[in-house]
């Protein structure tokens, strides 16, 4: 598999990312759509969601 480049790498979170982080978990998405729509890690989301109290549907 291809090493995958993160170019955003440790930015800072801007409030339109976070809105749709917001709008995209109330949607139902899982976390490595959401990830993938914001351009950024699974991690970066997860962590984010965390601190806002964002819950993230386990898609199974």
């Amino acid at each position: 598999m291809a090493e995958q480049r993160f170019e955003r790498h440790k930015q800072a979170w801007t409030q339109d990312e976070i809105q749709k982080l917001h709008m995209l978990a109330k949607k139902g998405m899982g976390l490595k759509a959401i990830a993938k729509a914001l351009t950024r890690t699974e991690e970066s989301v997860k962590a984010r969601a965390k601190e806002d109290s964002v819950n993230i549907a386990k898609l199974r």
